[in-house]
């Protein structure tokens, strides 16, 4: 089989006579196939119908459209660029078999890799629908890159909600967010940071206490509200670190060091006594100013 110069580029296939019996897969073994592809390496060999790669992909369409030898070699080896594993799943996707789902983004980025290449939409769109399935969603960051790098909207916007319990700021997800174009890594990074600036802006609003210092209702003996600052710090530090907010209400505000000594704060006066701060209430706003923020890009 000869094929035109412009199509054989760096990354195309390479075409080789077959000289010696090759190991076929048993899903691509049929003797009715007209075409044989060949993984990497060599070590597998894929028999299929060349209607069926003309009609899945733009790529076969416009390479068995160029002029051909009288007599073509059916035995000729068409060697591709995928490794076997990504070899199968494409032609299990386009052939109408049993799908095998990738469950590493790794596989992911290959697939989607190769339908790009070959021009084949209906594997992308299988790949875009299994990144929402359970074994993928433990890596929103790797989701959100995917889904941000082939515009799939509704699947970035969940992608960056599920990245709010994340520190982008750790090492762990410096090779993830590397791999964003600047408008994705900025909408992300605005997310993470307004949640905590509006959360910060809210905590300084009623009906929170101020500032300042202030008197006792009860006595008027002047008092501080330094242990609420304090925990207002420590609130807008845990939200930096990890967004969502779960930690600060799950377990921070009844276990922090801070919050302890805040719930506990008195009004100097001896013989007042009085608590300065209405624990249930505060807990109860602050769940409900955390609850309000922006949750998607």
């Amino acid at each position: 089989m000869q094929i035109h110069q412009t199509i054989m580029q760096s990354e195309a296939p390479v075409i080789a006579h077959v000289q010696e019996p090759a190991q076929y897969h048993p899903l691509f073994s049929s003797p009715d196939g007209d075409v044989i592809l060949g993984a990497k390496g060599g070590n597998l060999l894929f028999r299929t119908h060349s209607f069926t790669l003309k009609t899945a992909s733009g790529w076969f369409r416009t390479m068995f459209s160029l002029p051909q030898n009288c007599a073509p070699v059916t035995s000729d080896i068409i060697y591709m660029d995928e490794e076997s594993s990504v070899l199968e799943a494409i032609l299990r996707m386009v052939c109408g078999l049993p799908v095998v789902l990738p469950t590493t983004y790794d596989m992911v980025d290959a697939l989607l890799y190769a339908a790009e290449k070959y021009d084949m939409p209906g594997p992308v769109s299988i790949i875009r629908m299994s990144v929402m399935t359970p074994s993928l969603l433990n890596q929103p960051l790797r989701l959100y890159a995917v889904a941000c790098r082939y515009g799939w909207e509704e699947e970035a916007k969940f992608a960056s909600g599920e990245t709010l319990v994340l520190n982008l700021y750790s090492e762990e997800c410096r090779p993830s967010l590397q791999s964003l174009s600047t408008t994705a890594l900025l909408d992300l990074l605005t997310l993470h940071r307004d949640r905590r600036e509006v959360l910060r802006k809210r905590l300084d609003e009623p009906p929170f206490v101020g500032g300042g210092n202030a008197v006792c209702v009860a006595c008027g003996w002047s008092i501080c509200y330094q242990t609420w600052r304090e925990l207002k710090y420590k609130i807008i530090l845990e939200m930096d670190v990890r967004p969502l907010g779960d930690t600060v209400l799950n377990t921070g505000l009844a276990e922090w060091h801070e919050a302890k000594r805040c719930w506990s704060a008195k009004c100097p006066n001896v013989d007042c006594d009085r608590v300065l701060y209405d624990k249930n209430e505060t807990l109860r706003v602050i769940k409900e100013c955390v609850d309000g923020l922006k949750k998607f890009i």
